[in-house]
């Protein structure tokens, strides 16, 4: 496609740039993931899932499952249906005799639904009126009730994130892509000030990583290389490569550092055409090397 016809076909779009980045919210642009999961997501799973009786465990498998895994930043829904799986087969929750509940409708809810979010989970519960959906559902909006409570409007960005937003914007459509809730996403973008960077923010209720993606780069016709995803998590670069898109990596535990890197090579590299190849690999490799597949209580 040449540029005239990518400029044509822009014209009534909102992208209107040469290049596209999208950009993850908690745990990547803001330093939001730990409070969110420690404090609001933990005492919700407890309470809502009557794990009293296990709550150190539940806890260790739960901020395994959402932080310090592979799996960080999976949607809660899935996190949730691993959190249970794994709690319910260490050997210290078998002794204490809890019974794991039966999650099969959640399970096939997730295999049918790609919005997993609470609207499409109050369609599914109107319509099958099935208590482990009620519960999910008590579980999910009390989660969000709790981050609207403790969360608040007091967290800014990481150092460099301003900067890099301010630096990408002349020549970038920027696009938050994340798995957190619409509303929240908004909120906590517009009370930093930095939505105004954004030309589209997508958040769970839009689908997965990928399906958002996807639809932003064939509404703006992105050409190849012309797309970067910056990502904290497995799943952002899995989202990254399923569109044939380039990965910057925020690496967790040295999201300021992995800022700064952005901020003083990695943008330049991209907008050069001198990201792809062994720039990129290299970052890969070394974020691939932050997170482990398997628990720590397992080595034992």
């Amino acid at each position: 496609m040449t540029s005239n016809q990518n400029e044509t076909n822009k014209k009534d779009s909102i992208f209107t740039k040469s290049f596209l980045i999208g950009i993850d919210s908690d745990g990547c642009a803001f330093d939001t993931m730990e409070l969110k999961h420690k404090e609001c997501f933990v005492p919700a799973v407890v309470k809502y899932w009557n794990l009293q009786a296990v709550s150190k465990y539940a806890r260790e498998t739960f901020e395994f499952v959402n932080l310090y895994s592979k799996s960080r930043g999976i949607n809660r829904f899935p996190a949730l249906v691993e959190t249970l799986r794994l709690l319910f087969e260490r050997p210290e929750v078998k002794a204490r005799g809890l019974i794991k509940p039966d999650i099969t409708p959640l399970t096939d809810w997730i295999k049918r639904e790609t919005k997993l979010g609470n609207p499409a989970l109050i369609k599914e519960e109107a319509r099958e009126h099935n208590p482990l959906i009620q519960q999910t559902l008590e579980w999910s909006l009390a989660i969000n009730a709790a981050v609207d409570a403790i969360v608040g409007e007091g967290v800014p960005p990481f150092p460099f994130v301003c900067e890099s937003l301010q630096k990408m914007q002349p020549q970038a459509d920027i696009i938050v892509v994340s798995a957190t809730p619409q509303e929240a996403l908004v909120r906590e973008w517009k009370n930093q000030n930095i939505d105004k960077y954004a030309v589209e923010i997508y958040g769970q209720e839009s689908g997965t990583k990928k399906e958002s993606l996807e639809r932003a780069i064939v509404l703006g016709n992105f050409a190849e290389n012309k797309v970067l995803m910056i990502g904290d998590a497995p799943g952002d670069l899995k989202a990254a490569q399923a569109v044939n898109a380039l990965f910057f990596p925020i690496n967790p535990g040295a999201e300021e550092e992995s800022w700064k890197q952005l901020y003083n090579e990695g943008i330049d590299k991209f907008f050069s055409d001198n990201y792809a190849g062994e720039y990129q690999v290299s970052l890969i490799e070394k974020f691939n090397s932050y997170l482990p597949t398997n628990p720590p209580w397992e080595k034992n």
